[in-house]
């Protein structure tokens, strides 16, 4: 059988399969279920075109990894067979831990555990199955192996996920202000005492990346209208497993029957395959078709929620700098629930508060070094023509209220509408 197959990407043109293992993981079914588990979660809701896979941005963020390391082998590193392909294995694995919907849900089916740590252990079973450089693709995947710049491409504040991601979510929401030069940044990149360096003519180039990725998370991925769809699918998820926990039946396909039923923790998952092989068969699909039927469920809060995201009668987001004051969260509650007939403890379902941040650069942990050509290395952060990118790395922090929109506030002291 003809292994070599190519790939026709909207973004990069042809992807060409390198080698048979990685076509054999490809067409494994863990793989094959991130066709089914969008990328932007559900920012369709705002930008329509949004609608690219975890499946598409794998195999993007493979051939930019291809590319790079061909780079760095043209500048003298030495990178062997084994290395390359291993690397190649672990970037387009590292998003295989993603659970339905990506970020949105992420920590509610399973609360506590993150997809990197479902990608670690899906990719640890992976490699009882093939054999081949899998294990050297895991130690590259979990920073075990001892050339630490691999792991650094696969997983630092300027890897290949953000370069391939980046330019994808531009590409398929149509926003212009996130692109970026990821060829030339590619280009720029050596290795310097085992760590990933950029050199000083990429600097700018640099500047220009972490400019995009604050104004994507802004502008797409901490969209008000996004935050309001994902914290609606937060609540449903959480109304759905309260029932379920008190013994309601609430129709579900068995996958997702199964984490609705019962707490889940990382022991259960490294001990019972079981467990496992009921989170690799969740993707988007399990959940639209829960809602889809929720909507004619007995209990009104599920039936509601579920109705409204199905509709997209998002919830009015109000985002301010400063959290609002408790007294009149308590008044815009009574309200709510006065308006919608439900219960004091059904209240938190529809009315929803926390906070989100964004932060572009985060100079306290790993650094983007450059290296000058006298060899100098220094933190980006520190270059004194760039004073735009101290201001990144700070973190910026804003609170959000969330309520049903079509919940009329008319009164004086509710200043909300």
């Amino acid at each position: 059988m003809n292994k070599r197959k190519v790939f026709n990407d909207p973004v990069y043109g042809f992807i060409n399969i390198p080698t048979d293992l990685i076509f054999d993981i490809i067409e494994h079914p863990y793989f094959q279920r991130l066709r089914r588990i969008k990328q932007m979660g559900l920012a369709d809701f705002v930008y329509p075109g949004a609608l690219h896979t975890r499946f598409h941005h794998a195999l993007g963020a493979m051939y930019l990894m291809q590319n790079t390391l061909s780079s760095l082998r043209n500048k003298g590193q030495e990178i062997s067979d084994d290395e390359f392909e291993a690397t190649l294995i672990a970037i387009l694995l590292h998003d295989i831990g993603h659970g339905p919907f990506s970020h949105a849900l992420e920590y509610e089916l399973i609360p506590g555990i993150g997809h990197e740590q479902m990608s670690e252990l899906i990719i640890g079973r992976l490699c009882k199955h093939f054999g081949g450089n899998m294990d050297l693709a895991y130690r590259i995947f979990s920073g075990k192996y001892e050339r630490r710049f691999f792991h650094q491409l696969v997983s630092s504040q300027l890897d290949i996920d953000r370069l391939d991601y980046l330019k994808r979510d531009c590409f398929y929401t149509g926003v212009s202000e996130g692109e970026i030069g990821a060829d030339r940044i590619i280009k720029m990149l050596d290795v310097y005492d085992d760590e990933v360096v950029v050199e000083e003519k990429g600097i700018y180039s640099i500047e220009n990346f972490l400019n995009a990725r604050r104004l994507m998370y802004w502008q797409v991925y901490l969209h008000k209208a996004s935050v309001s769809a994902e914290k609606m699918m937060v609540s449903t998820i959480r109304r759905s497993k309260d029932l379920a926990s008190q013994g309601v039946e609430v129709p579900a396909s068995p996958c997702l029957s199964f984490f609705l039923k019962q707490q889940v923790n990382l022991q259960d998952l490294e001990k019972d395959e079981t467990y496992l092989q009921h989170y690799v068969a969740l993707d988007d699909i399990d959940i639209w078709g829960a809602i889809k039927q929720w909507v004619h469920h007995p209990d009104k809060v599920l039936s509601e929620l579920s109705s409204r995201i199905l509709q997209r009668k998002l919830f009015r987001i109000k985002l301010s700098n400063e959290q609002e004051d408790e007294e009149k969260i308590k008044l815009l509650g009574a309200h709510i629930q006065e308006a919608l007939k439900i219960e004091e403890h059904e209240l938190k379902y529809f009315l929803v508060h926390g906070s989100i941040s964004n932060a572009a650069y985060v100079s306290s942990g790993q650094k983007i070094n450059i290296i000058t050509k006298q060899g100098k290395i220094f933190d980006i952060a520190q270059a004194s023509d760039l004073p735009n990118i101290k201001a990144m790395s700070k973190i910026v922090k804003k609170y959000y209220l969330c309520w049903p929109k079509d919940v009329n506030l008319r009164h004086d002291s509710i200043p909300y509408s």
